[in-house]
């Protein structure tokens, strides 16, 4: 975790700071490499939650190919370097002494991970926790939790990754949820299209692909019998993904990507249903032309819409709310509630 660390020497790093950016309120960021994205968030706390101050989001493919040779490329580590000095600049910028930086699957499984980690330090003066799946989890339901209703005693939390799928089964109650399970599915988007490619717009392979995530979906289904669950109408779904926000921002005609109008929607399975067929009749750059998906994400989404497909097919909910936030959020969360904690014990001392 880097907490107060902004006053280690680094290339693009100021050593003396300039004091109008230390008069600054106290800010907090958090930074998440994941396979396919960069991405970082900066707020200050406000009440039981945090105002977001400053963000960046920066599709990298940090993880592209590494399902198949086990190594982390020079060129997607070059571009991986490239957005963390954009948001190191921008922690000092506000000033932002309390922050963490996570790297995910593509991390977890490279080989070379120590050289990226090492490299990220030297140049940018930045140490990245690699964390485990556990802990993803941990974060990214944190970071969901507003989202769930009280009137379900039940929860699917689902991330569709870069590298891997998350999925979590909550008891919810009271206004809280606790954690029954959760599991780490080793497929996501880039994976599954750095196997299959574009060979995924065939219909037979794309069931195949559908058929093999159902099954590891299944095995968790199995071990919690969520199924029961959900046929007795006790359980809602947040899907927090790309996948998931891009499908609701085409379902809102949205000429642009809006934040704002996206996180806490609701998705029906049966308009999920009618994009996907939509999407998987598109050509390439036809899918790159839609609004809400653009060159960065369009061969990437018919591997998502699989995965989605899976997870839709083995717990018909029947309607997902949209989250535009997870493990960012429960960064941000977990920072601002150790800080307040640090500061009651002071205050008692």
């Amino acid at each position: 975790m880097n907490t107060g660390t902004l006053g280690r020497p680094g290339p693009q790093e100021n050593k003396t700071p300039d004091p109008k950016i230390r008069a600054k309120p106290r800010c907090f960021a958090a930074i998440d490499i994941g396979t396919s994205s960069c991405r970082m968030l900066i707020a200050r706390a406000k009440g039981e939650g945090f105002q977001v101050i400053d963000s960046f989001a920066k599709n990298v493919r940090l993880g592209s190919g590494v399902s198949v040779t086990g190594m982390l490329s020079d060129a997607a580590m070059d571009r991986a370097v490239a957005a963390l000095g954009v948001c190191m600049n921008k922690i000092r910028d506000q000033n932002a002494v309390h922050f963490r930086a996570v790297a995910t699957e593509a991390c977890r499984k490279a080989r070379n991970i120590d050289q990226f980690l090492v490299r990220v330090q030297r140049e940018l003066g930045l140490d990245i926790e690699v964390i485990g799946t556990d802990e993803e989890a941990r974060l990214a339901i944190a970071g969901c939790l507003p989202l769930l209703n009280g009137q379900q005693p039940h929860g699917l939390v689902f991330d569709i990754g870069g590298g891997s799928t998350q999925l979590a089964w909550l008891g919810c109650r009271d206004g809280h949820a606790e954690v029954i399970g959760t599991h780490s599915i080793p497929n996501g988007v880039v994976s599954l299209t750095d196997r299959y490619g574009s060979r995924l717009a065939d219909p037979a392979l794309y069931e195949t692909c559908v058929e093999e995530m159902s099954q590891k979906v299944r095995d968790f289904c199995h071990s919690h019998r969520i199924a029961d669950y959900v046929g007795r109408g006790e359980v809602q779904m947040i899907g927090t993904s790309g996948t998931v926000t891009t499908l609701a921002g085409i379902e809102m005609g949205l000429e642009r990507y809006i934040r704002s109008q996206v996180d806490g929607a609701s998705l029906s399975f049966e308009r999920i249903g009618t994009l996907t067929e939509f999407l998987r009749r598109l050509e390439l750059p036809q899918l790159a032309a839609q609004p809400c998906i653009g060159e960065d994400r369009a061969e990437l989404m018919l591997a998502g819409c699989a995965i989605l497909e899976a997870i839709c097919t083995c717990w018909p909910v029947g309607r997902l709310k949209v989250a535009d936030r997870g493990l960012r959020e429960g960064i941000l969360l977990d920072l601002m509630r150790r800080h307040e904690g640090d500061q009651n014990g002071a205050r008692r001392q």
